[in-house]
This record gives C-alpha cells, structure tokens and sequence, in this order.
C-alpha cells in the first residue's frame, strides 16, 4: 500500500515549520494586527484585502528570515547544549545550505512586501531586516540581548501601522505607536528573560551573555517583572489615548492576571514548566489584546455594525 504524496509534503511543511517556530507568530502577529486595526480607524478599521495581505505576508517573511538566522548563527551552540542539540540544523535534519537559501528568500519577500505596500515601509524595510537579525548576535557582546529581541518584535506593530498610514502618520498616532512599541518591547524583555532561565549554566559555561547571567536567576526574575509591570502601565496608557472603553479594561486585567501567573510559575515552579509560561501565557497575551482592540475598533465606530 502506497502512501498518499500529500503525506511527505506535510511532513516537509512541518519540519521547515518546526524549524523557523512557525507558531511562534503568536507572539507578534497580535499586536502588529491591533496596530493594523487602530491605524485604519478612519475606514471602519479595515485597510483592505491588499494591505492585510502584505502585511501579513512582510510578518511572516520578517520573521521566518530572523528565525532561520538566528538558527544559522547559532548552530553551533545549538549542537553543545543538550536543550537544542536535536535542532534541525545540529542534527542534519536541514543543510546549512538550504536554510541560508531560506534566509535569502524571506528577506527578499519582506523587501518586496514592503515595496508594494508604501515608499516609507521600501524604504525602512532594510533597516528592520537588520535589526530583527541583529538580535541573534548581541548574546556575544551584551548581557542585553532581551531588549534587542524586544526592539526586533516591537517594529512589528510600528511596521503594520505605517503600513496603513505611511507618511499620513499624525502626531498623536506617533505617541500611540511609540507606547504600544514600548509596551511591547517590555513585555519581550520580561517574558525572554523567564525563557533564558533554562539556559543559565550552558550559557555562563560558554561565555553566552544575558540578564540572567549577569545578574544572577533571582536578580533577573526582579527586572522581568518590573519589566511587566511598566509594560502593563503603557498598555493603559495606550488605551486611554486610544479612547477605549470597558472591552480594553476587561482586557488588560486579563493581560494582568496572566502576567502575574506567569512569574508566580517562573518562581514557584521548576523549570520543566518554563514552556507553559512562556508560550501558552504569552500567546493568550497577544490574542486577548487583540481582540479586545478589535471589540473597541468594532463598536467605537470601526466598522459600524447595523
């Protein structure tokens, strides 16, 4: 009995998936759709089916291009640390080639994505091609690589909004983006600084830098949440300037709550739990404040419902 060819295409699908942590995008994709909504306000929050699918399409090649960077780069400790050693590329699962190539195309569609949504975005996207590949090299030279990341992941929602304004951004738009921006950034330096807890002897054996090496697990779960803290008071603050009612509050204090149980695992638990608090927290994050931007957008007069 044969196997149906759809079967290895999947599984060719999967592991290229697997390898760029396609379902990673939750951690982006949220915000920078958010940002989309409120930027399109003035046209019932909806920038028609061309921008949402070059928007769409710039996230995903963005991302896909700092991912296999990321991996290309760092093959090599991926391959000492027990943690990744069964990476794609340590293990041979994908040739260094193949992910090099990988690493070209998507830049090249983040370029041209940009090309055909405005002059402003053209112009910018090398500049943020840089920086989202950036990241992957600061762990050598910095005990801040989290706030890299979290510069790389904020320019997702700077990038949709001015998407859908370009150079038509006002002033008070500029104020929004800069505090959703900064929130963003925030929220990545808390909850990476939880994830780098895993790594925290490999990386201080190998001369990896990072908050946590730098100042010590408890020290660095202090700054995490200090970080969340002010992320939370700037995501408040991005509400009010945005107007945003009862949807949003509800929001944020689910956001809140979120938070809190994330660091109460991060501490209270082992480090076989560092995943549910990374991911599931998180991702559950970026929806709900999606969702409640959109409920905002919706019956604040985005698209008006009759």
């Amino acid at each position: 009995m044969t196997s149906s060819p759809a079967v290895p295409m999947f599984s060719t699908i999967q592991k290229w998936g697997s390898f760029v942590r396609f379902s990673h995008t939750v951690f982006a994709l949220p915000f920078a759709l958010a940002a989309m909504l409120v930027a399109a306000r003035s046209n019932r929050g909806w920038p028609g089916w061309r921008v949402f699918g070059l928007i769409l399409a710039a996230m995903v090649c963005a991302r896909t291009c700092a991912m296999a960077f990321n991996r290309i780069v760092d093959r090599k400790f991926d391959a000492l640390n027990p943690r990744t050693k069964n990476r794609h590329l340590p293990s041979g699962q994908i040739s260094l080639a193949s992910a090099i190539l990988l690493c070209i195309i998507s830049g090249t569609g983040l370029i041209g994505a940009s090309w055909l949504l405005n002059p402003l975005c053209f112009y910018l996207s090398p500049v943020a091609l840089a920086m989202v590949c950036f990241y992957s090299l600061t762990k050598r030279f910095t005990d801040y690589t989290h706030v890299f990341l979290g510069i790389a992941l904020a320019l997702a929602p700077i990038g949709a909004w001015l998407a859908v304004r370009g150079t038509q951004v006002s002033g008070t738009e500029i104020i929004q983006m800069t505090l959703l921006a900064s929130a963003v950034i925030l929220w990545l330096v808390g909850f990476d600084i939880i994830y780098a807890l895993q790594d925290y002897e490999f990386d201080k054996s190998h001369g990896l830098r990072s908050l946590v090496v730098a100042w010590g697990p408890k020290n660095a779960l202090g700054a995490a949440f200090l970080a969340h803290v002010v992320m939370c008071g700037l995501l408040l603050a991005f509400g009010l300037l945005c107007q945003f009612h009862l949807a949003y509050l509800v929001g944020w204090l689910i956001i809140l709550g979120c938070l809190v149980l994330e660091h109460w695992i991060a501490r209270r638990r082992g480090l076989n739990w560092i995943n549910v608090a990374f991911f599931r927290l998180n991702a559950l994050v970026g929806m709900v404040f999606l969702m409640v931007v959109a409920a905002e957008v919706i019956f604040q007069g985005g698209f008006r419902l009759r």
